[in-house]
């Protein structure tokens, strides 16, 4: 007895399987947080802070800004009145972005 059924070809499955793969890619990006992959490609950019942060050596405004998404901090903190004048153990409120009411 023999099969009904014709052979599939190569080109017929690879197509298949790329078929698949594809939506399988479609479907895994769908699913994907563009937060969580900006955090992955560049650690460094919105990384939760505490409320309470403590400047480090050679730390600026700009870069405690775009480390822990608070792009006020100046105005969140009367204390600081030079943007430029941050110093090592100098302590301001962070609020991100996300967490503004």
């Amino acid at each position: 007895m023999t099969s009904s059924r014709p052979p599939v070809s190569y080109d017929d499955a690879a197509r298949l399987y790329c078929i698949i793969f594809l939506v399988l890619i479609v479907l895994l990006g769908s699913f994907t947080n563009d937060e969580y992959l900006i955090k992955k490609i560049n650690p460094a950019v919105g990384q939760a802070c505490d409320e309470i942060y403590v400047v480090g050596e050679g730390e600026t405004v700009h870069t405690i800004s775009d480390k822990c998404g608070d792009p006020f901090i100046v105005e969140e903190n009367p204390h600081i009145h030079d943007p430029d004048d941050v110093f090592p153990g100098l302590v301001i409120k962070i609020t991100p972005s996300g967490r503004r009411n």
